[in-house]
């Protein structure tokens, strides 16, 4: 008797905005880091020996349908079936909620084929198709999203609450991406020692410096698009105590960053999240991704190892 086909399942964390998005001060290529939250992507693969297609639900998920088709293409053992794709990321508001459908998407079809995939193959397929955040990766991770290549893995950020709010509208990824804005010299080597203070803080699990980096990065990413409402929430984010201010730099969020070691946690949320409600549609509470074993299949690289090309 022949087995039934095996259902793929895959999964991808969100990333809360970035912690910080520039570019290098050499060859000037386009940087972000993450912020992995623990919240994401779920797809599920139902092979169907009987079909040469791939039914996506819901409808307008077209990414995954393309990367599911292409993945099915090079297959040796699936040809086609329905792919659906669940998850609580909103859409168009800076959370990576497309790179992690993708992500999600590359796993369950190769779980289908009973397979892994590694994250370099993943690279490969959505270069293809999209800018992509680099969470594929476990952890923050230095990503070149515009070439869909890692800079270098920063490791698990230290435990973060992050109160943020959607100032309402979408944004189009691809289409901010073609966008290739002017920076100053001056600009582009501050970006780059953000992002080496950033890789130390991060080792070294220093709320208080990684809340500073994303809060600079902040500022300078009104340069791209305007935030009204940030000077306000810096000011008051700093008066209630908070690590910093994060933004989603191709999305409508602004968050507020919380050490959830801090005794005056729960205080400190509802503070936040009144902060956010004076300039927001929508407030929500999230909180950082926490790594466990596997999930470390390759171990981050130290922060004197990371090379800003």
């Amino acid at each position: 008797m022949t087995a039934p086909p095996r259902v793929g399942v895959g999964s991808a964390f969100g990333s809360c905005g970035e912690l910080l998005q520039g570019i290098t001060a050499e060859h000037d290529r386009d940087f972000l880091v993450t912020l992995p939250i623990a919240r994401g992507a779920v797809a599920v693969f139902e092979p169907d020996p009987h079909r040469h297609t791939v039914t996506v639900a819901p409808a307008h998920k077209t990414k995954s349908g393309i990367l599911a088709r292409a993945l099915l293409a090079r297959s040796t053992v699936l040809h086609g079936g329905v792919l659906t794709l669940l998850g609580d990321l909103p859409e168009g508001k800076g959370l990576a909620s497309s790179t992690a459908d993708l992500v999600a998407t590359a796993r369950a079809v190769a779980d289908a084929e009973d397979r892994e995939i590694g994250a370099g193959e993943i690279e490969t397929e959505l270069r293809r198709i999209e800018p992509s955040d680099g969470v594929m990766y476990p952890g923050a991770v230095a990503f070149y999203h515009r070439e869909v290549r890692l800079l270098a893995m920063l490791g698990a950020l230290p435990p973060l609450t992050i109160v943020t709010g959607d100032e309402g509208g979408h944004v189009d990824t691809v289409a901010f991406n073609r966008r290739k804005p002017a920076f100053t010299a001056a600009a582009k080597r501050e970006y780059s020692a953000l992002l080496a203070e950033l890789t130390v803080a991060v080792a070294r699990r220093d709320v208080r410096a990684i809340g500073a980096v994303a809060t600079r990065s902040a500022e300078l990413s009104t340069v791209l698009r305007s935030r009204p409402h940030l000077d306000a929430t810096i000011s008051a984010a700093r008066e209630l105590g908070a690590a910093g201010v994060v933004v989603a730099h191709s999305g409508t969020t602004t968050g507020i960053l919380l050490d959830e070691t801090d005794p005056a946690l729960p205080a400190k949320i509802v503070a936040a999240h009144r902060v956010c409600a004076g300039f927001a549609t929508t407030v929500t509470v999230h909180r950082t991704w926490r790594p466990t074993p596997p999930d470390w299949t390759t171990p981050p690289r130290r922060a004197a190892e990371v090379v800003i090309r």
